[in-house]
This record gives C-alpha cells, sequence and structure tokens, in this order.
C-alpha cells in the first residue's frame, strides 16, 4: 500500500510540475511581448563576411598583460583581460584561454575582493560556467544579485547554470525575470532571444527555437559593436536545428553562411563535415573534420574523424583517432572535466572500457541532473547490463518531451533489450524518421535492429 501511495504522489507532482512549466512558458511568451521582444519573426539577415578583428584582439591583449606586469594592483585591467581571454576561448575553442582568464581573475579578486569587485566576480562565474563548474557559477550569481540588483547579467548566469544543472523550471522562471529586467537594450534581447530558443528547442519546438535564433540575429546584426564570432555562432545554431530535424541541405546551408562571416570557425567546420558525412560525401566529411581537428583537437571531432575512417575501412587510421580521443580528453584536470561525458558516450557507442564509462556517467549525474546527463547514465547502464538503471536513466532523459534522435535512439534500444519489441520500433522509428543519419555509425545500428524487430513480429 506505500509503494501504491507514493507512486500515486509522483505522478501527481509529475502533472503539476508539467502544469506548472507550460504556465511558465506562457508568462515568457507574455513577457516577451510587453518588452517589445518581437513576437513577428524577421527575414534572415543577408550573410556577409565580417572584419577579422583577431589582430586587434590580440593586440589588445599584450597591451592589456604589459599593463598588470607593470601594475599588478590594476584591478580593472585584469577584469578586462579576462573578458578579452573568454572572448578568444569562444572564438577557438581552447582551454588554453580559459585556463589564463581563470589566473587573471583569481589575480583581480585578490586586489580587490568581490564584496568591492562585482566586475572580477561576475568574470569568476562565467569562468566556473566555462569550466563546467556550474555549481559554483550558480552560487556566484546569487552573489552577484546581492551586489548588483536590479541588473540582467547575474540572472543571465544564474539561469544558464540552473539549466546545466537539470533545473529548468528553475532555468525559465529567472529568464522571464531577465525579460522583465532588460532596459531594451539590443545586447539584452540577443541574449534573451538565445536562451528562449535553447528553451523551445529542450521541450522539442524546434519552429519556435528557430524563431528566437532568427530574431536573435536579426537584432545582433544591426549592432555595431558585435563580434563576428556571436554571428557565426547564431548561424551554426540555426544549423544545428535544422540538422537535428533531418534537414540536411538547410544546415549545410547555415554552416556554409556562418563560414562566410567567419571562415575557419571551428565550430562549424566540423557540424559540416558532420551534414556532409549525413549525405553521403564521406570523403568531402574527412576533409571538413581534418580541418576542425586541426584548428582545435577537440575529442569530439577526433572520434568522429575516427568514425568515418572505419567507414571507408581505414582500420588502422580510425584506430589511431580513437586512442588520440582519449588521450586528448585526459590531458589534464580541466579537459577531463570538459570532455568526461563526452567520453562515457565515446566509450559506450565503441563498446570500450564500459564499466569506467558508467561510472564517469554517474559520478557527472549526481550533480548535473539535465537530461544529456541522464541519457549518459542510461546508455552507458544499458552497455554495462544494468537494464533496470538504464530504463529508469532513459524516462529521465525524455521527460521534458525533447526532439533528438539520439535519445530516441538510446531508448529504442534499451527498449530492445528488455524484450519490449513495440517501443523498441516505435523509438527506433521515431530517431530515424526525425534524422536519419544522426550518426555514422550509431544510425546503422539503428537501421539494422529495426529491421530485425519488423522482421521478428
Amino acid at each position: 500500500m506505500r509503494n501504491f501511495s507514493h507512486t500515486i504522489f509522483f505522478n501527481e507532482m509529475k502533472q503539476k510540475t508539467t502544469i506548472l512549466l507550460f504556465i511558465v512558458l506562457a508568462l515568457l511568451n507574455s513577457f516577451c511581448s510587453q518588452q517589445n521582444i518581437s513576437r513577428q519573426t524577421p527575414s534572415l539577415p543577408i550573410v556577409t563576411p565580417m572584419l577579422d578583428d583577431t589582430v586587434t584582439s590580440e593586440q589588445a591583449i599584450r597591451f592589456l598583460e604589459a599593463k598588470i606586469k607593470n601594475d599588478p594592483e590594476d584591478m580593472i585591467s585584469y577584469n578586462l583581460l579576462a573578458g578579452r581571454y573568454l572572448q578568444r576561448l569562444r572564438e577557438t575553442g581552447s582551454v588554453e584561454y580559459l585556463d589564463l582568464a581563470t589566473r587573471v581573475v583569481e589575480a583581480s579578486l585578490k586586489v580587490l575582493p568581490e564584496e568591492h569587485n562585482s566586475g572580477g566576480l561576475g568574470l569568476l562565474a562565467e569562468v566556473e560556467y566555462a569550466s563546467h563548474n556550474f555549481t559554483s557559477a550558480l552560487e556566484h550569481a546569487k552573489k552577484l544579485m546581492t551586489l548588483d540588483p536590479g541588473k540582467v547579467y547575474p540572472y543571465q548566469i544564474m539561469g544558464d547554470a540552473n539549466l546545466e544543472l537539470g533545473n529548468y523550471e528553475k532555468a525559465a522562471t529567472i529568464y522571464k525575470n531577465m525579460i522583465k529586467l532588460n532596459d531594451g537594450s539590443n545586447s539584452g534581447n540577443v541574449a534573451i532571444e538565445t536562451r528562449l530558443a535553447r528553451l523551445e528547442l529542450l521541450y522539442g519546438n524546434f519552429d519556435e527555437a528557430q524563431k528566437h535564433l532568427v530574431t536573435a540575429l536579426s537584432i545582433a546584426s544591426k549592432m555595431p559593436n558585435i563580434t563576428r564570432e556571436n554571428i557565426a555562432w547564431q548561424r551554426w545554431q540555426l544549423g544545428e536545428i535544422a540538422f537535428s530535424r533531418g534537414d540536411y541541405a538547410k544546415a549545410e546551408s547555415y554552416y556554409q553562411d556562418s563560414l562566410t562571416t567567419y571562415p575557419n570557425y571551428f565550430r562549424s567546420c566540423a557540424s559540416l563535415g558532420r551534414v556532409k558525412a549525413a549525405r553521403g560525401d564521406i570523403q568531402g566529411a574527412i576533409k571538413d573534420y581534418k580541418q576542425a581537428v586541426d584548428i582545435i583537437p577537440d575529442p569530439i571531432f577526433i572520434a568522429a574523424l575516427g568514425d568515418l575512417y572505419k567507414l571507408s575501412g581505414l582500420e588502422k587510421e580510425a584506430n589511431a583517432q580513437y586512442a588520440l580521443v582519449e588521450q586528448i580528453a585526459k590531458l589534464n584536470k580541466l579537459n577531463g572535466v570538459l570532455y568526461n561525458r563526452n567520453l562515457a558516450i565515446f566509450y559506450a557507442d565503441h563498446d570500450l572500457k564500459l564499466e569506467e564509462a558508467y561510472t564517469q556517467a554517474e559520478k557527472e549525474y549526481e550533480i548535473r541532473k539535465d537530461i544529456y546527463g541522464a541519457d549518459a547514465v542510461a546508455w552507458t547502464a544499458l552497455k554495462t547490463s544494468r537494464l533496470p538503471e538504464a530504463q529508469t536513466a532513459i524516462k529521465e532523459a525524455l521527460r521534458l518531451g525533447t526532439k533528438d534522435a539520439k535519445l530516441f535512439y538510446h531508448a529504442g534500444m534499451i527498449a530492445n533489450a528488455a524484450k519490449d519489441k513495440k517501443t523498441a520500433i516505435e523509438y527506433l522509428q521515431k530517431a530515424l524518421t526525425l534524422n536519419p543519419k544522426f550518426d555514422p555509425l550509431q544510425s546503422t545500428i539503428a537501421e539494422k535492429n529495426l529491421i530485425e524487430l519488423k522482421s521478428s513480429l
């Protein structure tokens, strides 16, 4: 009787949470209208190359580095330099800049403590967020709210951290407060629109997410001091949405637009390779992934390159890339944190070090209970024959209604392992209908299992 009562209680709580989410999202849309954030989607801005400001940026960095060397008490220069390092991190993906930003922020807060240095504290929260230390970023964002009451940026950091920690209802409420506090500035509207896009994606609303991103891009394109990385990132995000729904031609177009804006932008180089692979151009995909890896040896890109070599029958080259994935992911402590989840999924996908993969995924999920953390636990639990845990975790991964072919694929394979053929077929079909070539190797496995399941009925 006790277990039955608990089941009723949790079902009621789940229903109330779902209702609350719909109310919060409705309020967000209402506040958008009140704050003049356009609900009429503007036209996509014309693609144009943007000025390469790398030299200017590096000169500014050298200037600020010299200033603090000559005056180690120059707190303002420390903060300006940390901001420059974080921008270079976004542009290059190199964790070297994250390490530099961390050191400079710590130096700033030694010169002047956080109670009198809200700029330094805000940068510390940004650094922690970029380092995947979301709990600390959240705590420091809360402090910022007391130091800078009425300002938007603490809410931005707090909302983002809650989102990464899986606190989706809290994140939505915080973004609502961002809308209320925003003074109508273009930068504020861009920040809000991109975050609303992220929320819509998590809830499976592709069209609404795209509208928010196009609106953000339209606003950003008219800002005189916007960075080319910001514009390129938004165009890349539009490509990611198109890829996620299996529209490969449009995805490729968006990635090309991003590269027109910012040539050699590492994210778009890699994603262009992924979409070429989905369209059957394996050699073109290899070329693009090589270019991305040359720019930044990201383990995710290297793993994808290895898979493409494997598809091409180049086993030796594939194994060399797979060995490099682990080497770089574990190169230092920071890499270990940043790529922990990706490495766990990589191990599970390739049936390598499965117990280690499960342990890594479970440990991270203890703190970061987002849907993709649940998915990592589910996938690694399945691969280590922990089927009941995999079934529980995949339910958590699917709880928002996110439309992601990999989530559906994992759900289908877990159902198949549980001998639930009907559910397995349903999820595998969902994955392959939504995004038929979501992954060069895993989509083939999904196709094979779906055929076998259908033939066994």
